[in-house]
């Protein structure tokens, strides 16, 4: 019984923190100067090598750049190019002058042929200018907590100051990816688009040959400049778990991230979200006080490393009272899961029962009552 116990204790303890045990990953098997394999969802470092140095990184830059443009709305509202903009060295989507585009279509110039004229091009349609646009990118890297990345350029191209670390881009990539479009984009390996004067179509290819070598990529940025080496910001699904991996300044890129990710899926493993039943939210102008909510479809399994359910934080957003009439279905607040403070879902809750005003309508008076009214209150 003595021999039995530990054995027990020691296979509860792999079913929690699985060791990875088919090898171990040192950091002279990766050629690159920085290295990060990180959870898609919670942020959890599994393998790291100089993450937090900073270095150039290309035109991985570009994440940056096309969130921008995601984020900023009108995206298929033609314009036509800024002629300054475009005349830039290095790889190009064949913007030409007088060309018409739309934000769209500069995205996909960004993230498959990795254009530097589409990156200038975004900037001067956002911001007015590349400069401005720097602050831009530089106030969203402050609000993401990026703090070893400062951006001088909307592509890559070095700029004095130029630069991120391993693990800020894959939080930056966690964040991009966490936007449909971009990931929708980013993951395909061509796409046909319209720009031209007049518009034509084209098709734009994909640098990022990882797509093409694991099943389970999907994504996310290739970059080159003698200065930075070649930099990949990469996403793998297997299994169900997510992953993102950077390397910066890489000789042997595509093969260290195929490498990192057969490393770091053993290590990683799901946790399944406890999500509440019976919530109910606080109801004005309704004859009850309350109404019930039920949780809308969301992906309710989460990559983890060290994390455990007792990890996450659970936390109901609203507005302090709906208000009636409220018909079953309508989308109400949402569950923000968190772990150490980084939101790893957006749970929807939507209404799950009809609520009827409780405020009379008042009835509308005839001549006669009005004139009664009138005359003696």
């Amino acid at each position: 019984m003595k021999k039995i116990f530990p054995a027990v204790c020691f296979a509860v303890f792999l079913q929690i923190f699985p060791i990875c045990r088919a090898y171990a990953l040192e950091e002279s098997d990766i050629s690159a100067k920085a290295a990060i394999v990180i959870s898609a969802d919670t942020g959890e470092i599994i393998f790291g090598k100089n993450y937090n140095e900073k270095l150039p990184m290309a035109s991985t830059t570009k994440i940056m750049t096309t969130l921008l443009c995601l984020e900023s709305g009108n995206l298929y509202e033609e314009f036509v190019v800024d002629s300054d903009a475009i005349k830039v060295e290095g790889s190009s989507m064949g913007l030409t002058e007088g060309d018409i585009v739309t934000k769209y279509a500069l995205c996909c110039g960004m993230l498959l042929p990795s254009g530097n004229d589409a990156a200038n091009a975004t900037a001067v349609k956002l911001a007015g200018s590349m400069e401005n646009f720097a602050v831009m990118m530089n106030e969203k890297a402050e609000e993401l907590g990026l703090s070893n990345t400062y951006f001088v350029t909307p592509s890559g191209l070095e700029g004095v100051g130029h630069g991120s670390s391993a693990r800020d881009m894959a939080i930056l990539a966690s964040v991009a990816l966490q936007n449909d479009l971009f990931r929708e984009i980013c993951s395909s390996q061509s796409i046909k688009l319209e720009f031209g004067n007049p518009p034509y179509t084209r098709w734009l290819k994909n640098t990022n040959k990882l797509l093409s070598m694991d099943s389970g990529v999907y994504g996310v940025k290739t970059g080159f400049t003698d200065e930075a080496g070649r930099c990949l910001v990469s996403a793998c699904e297997r299994d169900g778990k997510n992953l993102i991996c950077v390397t910066l300044n890489d000789r042997n890129d595509w093969n260290d991230h195929l490498m990192m990710y057969d490393y770091a899926f053993q290590c990683a493993r799901q946790i399944t979200l406890d999500i509440p039943d019976n919530i109910s939210l606080n109801l004005a102008g309704a004859e009850k006080s309350y109404i019930k909510v039920c949780a809308g479809e969301a992906e309710t399994d989460i990559t983890v490393f060290h994390a455990n359910e007792n990890d996450l934080e659970y936390k109901i957003i609203s507005a302090p009272f709906v208000y009636a009439p409220v018909s079953a279905g309508d989308k109400l607040a949402y569950i923000s899961v968190r772990y150490k403070n980084h939101e790893v879902r957006k749970i929807p809750l939507y209404a799950a029962e009809n609520a009827q005003s409780a405020i009379p309508v008042e009835k509308k008076k005839s001549l006669i009552e009005k004139i009664k009214h009138f005359l003696f209150g």
